[in-house]
């Protein structure tokens, strides 16, 4: 007797009714149903990777890679004729301004004798060499004139604009928003002034962003080197180890190390941003080991990339500071040269040498050390502040003032410097702050968390010792951290290609409208950056607080 066919499962015919609206509905609609993970019994599922190891792909880059250069290009090239627009033509008489009067000096001391300070006799040089010589040549290009001995800090806060549109892209995927980040650098107060005054603080601004872009590129190429080890390179080295793949050499982190070197041989509050970047990729070879489904992250970073980071982050950078001292360890009249004493031989001749750097730094700390705010408020230096002070910039520094009988639309005129950061960009800093401190932690963006260790580095240092004296302008290397945030916020609001077409819209409005008033504001507050003459009404429309006067 012959049988009819049972008729199949109802799970059946639901799934295959799924499958067939699936095809008709748009992919974006059709949702996974949590029906299609039953199994019937003694059947074996199908297993799926772990999911951590999906937080190891990365967003793919930008396609535009040829307009990414060009946009990168156009703009590097405006900034530089903003920079270097007037450079030499404001001086205190024919003389340096404000700390110039240290720093060009100096650097004409080392373009005479080969690189080294005159030994003052009386006192000592309290900053490394590094950047005295990068100022002195622009001495040895231009002469001792104010367009030489401020070429080297033009050139270096225009390479802050390239690096700042390089980064921005390759963190938000995004050349528009690499591309907004260039124009709000260039259109921020304190990176402009720094970047045309001969002070030291904006290399260490260009040496630190350097290396900033160096980790970040580092922690792309490796989480791309530990995708290869599930796809394409099953068989590397160390790919079934308990500890995971050998990552071989890291090139990008070695070269972190090389700029971290330059920041300290500029000033020594380069150390924290070896501290700060140092820690900083730990976790994240810890965070990318954990997400490749290592047990143990920590233990394997410990056996696979430790020892690889303390010779790029630790060891290389002193070997790069000590490196700086060249022409100091080569000469016969330096500060403290020959305070370890004298020794025969290769080896006496360098632990001499090594004992007098020694000697010299331990007076160099004493002397900052003791470089403290005076207990009468009437022998305080008018322009100096706390660091509470610096996020919004209540409290600038004058560089420069004349006053003048021509060049404004009035009988007499006034000629200001000011060191102020833009308020359009430095009044939202908090709010910015405290948004990336939320992405950060609670919603684990790195991108926040990244640009947040930057700014800490930069600024929190100063807290340690508020009786010292302290100025607005120490906060120059934090200024582009505080552009690649608010980029990072812009982003968040110009939202997702995908969104709707009126939101998509209204969030282009909205961050068009803010770049355009950071840059009005720019171009409002440009005579009082430049010291071009204007009226005393004008500068009293201009000094937008009381502290500012």
């Amino acid at each position: 007797m012959t049988h009819p066919a049972p008729a199949p499962a109802e799970p059946d015919r639901r799934r295959r009714v799924r499958e067939i609206a699936a095809t008709e509905l748009d992919p974006r609609q059709a949702r996974p149903d949590p029906a299609d993970q039953i199994v019937g019994v003694g059947e074996v599922p199908a297993i799926s990777p772990p999911v951590g190891r999906r937080r190891l792909v990365l967003p793919p880059p930008p396609t535009d890679r040829a307009r990414g250069w060009i946009v990168t290009g156009v703009l590097t090239f405006i900034g530089a004729l903003v920079r270097l627009w007037e450079l030499g033509y404001r001086t205190d008489g024919g003389t340096p301004l404000f700390d110039e009067k240290y720093y060009a000096v100096q650097a004409a001391e080392m373009v005479r004798n080969g690189g080294i300070e005159d030994n003052p006799a009386f006192n000592l040089v309290v900053h490394p060499p590094l950047g005295k010589q990068l100022i002195a040549l622009g001495e040895m290009l231009f002469g001792y004139t104010p367009f030489g001995w401020r070429f080297a800090s033009a050139v270096a806060g225009t390479a802050c604009i390239f690096l700042v549109i390089r980064i921005a892209r390759r963190m938000t995927r995004s050349t528009l928003l690499g591309g907004i980040a260039g124009v709000l650098l260039i259109c921020d107060g304190v990176s402009h002034v720094q970047s045309r005054t001969a002070l030291l603080d904006i290399f260490v601004a260009v040496f630190a962003l350097a290396a900033f872009s160096c980790v970040i590129v580092d922690r792309d190429q490796v989480r791309q080197r530990l995708v290869a080890s599930f796809t394409t390179d099953a068989d590397a080295p160390g790919a079934h180890s308990w500890a995971g793949v050998k990552l071989g050499a890291r090139w990008w982190r070695f070269a972190a190390g090389v700029f971290l070197g330059l920041t300290v041989a500029v000033k020594w509050n380069g150390l924290y941003y070896i501290v700060a970047f140092g820690i900083l990729v730990v976790i994240w070879d810890i965070t990318a080991r954990r997400a490749a489904g290592i047990r143990r992250p920590i233990l394997a970073v410990v056996r696979r990339d430790l020892w690889f980071s303390i010779w790029s982050l630790a060891i290389m950078p002193v070997g790069i500071y000590i490196a700086s001292w060249w022409a100091w360890f080569a000469s016969e009249s330096g500060w403290d040269r020959h305070a370890g004493g004298d020794a025969n031989g290769f080896v006496g001749a360098v632990s001499s040498a090594l004992k007098s750097m020694w000697t010299y730094s331990k007076e160099t700390l004493k002397f900052h050390n003791n470089l403290l705010t005076p207990t009468n408020p009437a022998d305080r230096h008018p322009w100096e502040s706390k660091p509470w002070s610096w996020p919004i910039g209540t409290r600038p520094v004058l560089y420069y003032v004349s006053d003048s009988t021509s060049g404004c639309s009035a009988d007499s005129c006034v000629k200001r410097i000011f060191l102020i950061g833009t308020p359009a960009l430095w009044w939202i800093s908090l709010f910015v702050l405290a948004w990336a401190l939320w992405k950060a932690i609670g919603r684990l963006d790195w991108r926040y968390a990244a640009v947040m260790v930057g700014y800490g580095a930069g600024y929190l240092p100063w807290f340690v010792n508020l009786d010292r004296q302290m100025y607005f302008f120490y906060m120059t290397p934090v200024a582009a951290f505080l552009i690649l945030g608010v980029t990072l916020v812009l982003g968040d609001v110009l939202g997702r290609a995908r969104d709707g077409v009126e939101k998509r819209y209204t969030s282009m409005a909205i961050v068009g409208i803010y770049v355009g008033l950071v840059v009005a504001n720019f171009v409002w507050l440009w005579p009082i950056l430049m010291g071009d003459p204007i009226t005393a009404a004008r500068l009293t429309a201009e000094t937008w607080l009381p502290s500012w006067g």
